[in-house]
């Protein structure tokens, strides 16, 4: 995996983000989810590499990024200090406007960052996730069936840290191996990879607060977004999986367009880990959408 990148890491807000990077042309930010890292992104670098310099992240908290200790208000993994490192890891590698694809939770931080600091944004890609604050709003016995793990984690330290560490690979399967694909699109290197990084010291505790900072403080600052009446700017591709609850329990075309100005997108044909269950599909949207003139 990864063959032709690079493995770095880069002093930025205050955390070390470790990163992969490789091809040329115009930056292009890929930003995993949960419970996985930058390795989500191995059946597509390749081919967007041909047209980008690529730099996959691992998000703070996750893979082998910092791990630092949180605060009462969980602001340490808060979307926006998440977006932060993101914008300040790309500028330090030479690019003050770049492109973004982004999974899961990191389609939740290239939200705020599209929000906070929408002229670095040139394009943005989401996959599988309505708006934090509907799918909270919103959410039905259907949805917090399926998404239990956001109600899990949120809970107080050290709860959901001790069973987390307690099997880490259980939980993997649990959480990924239980949606509509099985575990039958990750490969055995990629798992090994997504299980090395859950057992580092520290990450259980980090993946609970990002959880946490979503239910709390990523609430309050959408809020405000919403009562000042901002609005995404940004060209935005949002696309998820036909096979996903994300399709099944909200409308996120229609979410979306609630609270940015140019929003296109439609389902592919999958469950919700779109870059590994759909590969060639996503390239097919991806490609040209971040390639044509604006």
């Amino acid at each position: 995996m990864f063959a032709e990148f690079k493995k770095r890491e880069c002093q930025v807000n205050g955390v070390s983000i470790s990163y992969r990077i490789g091809g040329t042309g115009p930056g292009l930010l890929l930003l995993h989810g949960h419970p996985q890292t930058h390795v989500i992104w191995h059946k597509v670098v390749e081919q967007l590499a041909q047209h980008f310099t690529v730099v996959a992240a691992d998000l703070r908290g996750y893979g082998d990024s910092s791990k630092p200790s949180s605060d009462e208000e969980h602001l340490t993994y808060s979307k926006r200090a998440m977006a932060q490192d993101n914008v300040e890891l790309m500028r330090a590698l030479g690019f003050n406007k770049f492109d973004v694809l982004a999974h899961d939770r990191g389609a939740r931080v290239a939200h705020r960052m599209v929000a906070d600091h929408g002229a670095a944004v040139r394009r943005l890609i989401m996959l599988d996730i309505a708006p934090t604050l509907a799918m909270y709003t919103q959410t039905t016995e259907a949805f917090a069936r399926a998404y239990w793990h956001w109600f899990f984690l949120i809970r107080p330290a050290p709860f959901p840290e001790r069973l987390l560490e307690s099997d880490p690979e259980f939980y993997l399967r649990s959480v990924m191996g239980t949606r509509s694909a099985g575990m039958q699109p990750f490969t055995d290197e990629a798992f090994a990879e997504y299980l090395r990084c859950l057992q580092l010291p520290g990450t259980a505790h980090a993946i609970c607060e990002d959880y946490r900072a979503s239910a709390g403080i990523d609430l309050q600052h959408d809020q405000q977004d919403r009562k000042a009446g901002l609005r995404v700017e940004t060209p935005l591709l949002v696309l998820w999986g036909a096979e996903g609850v994300v399709g099944r329990c909200f409308d996120p075309l229609h979410e979306w367009r609630l609270i940015a100005t140019n929003v296109q997108g439609k389902a592919l044909p999958c469950g919700h880990y779109i870059p590994e269950e759909a590969p060639e599909q996503l390239l097919a949207e991806v490609i040209p959408f971040l390639t044509t003139p604006l």
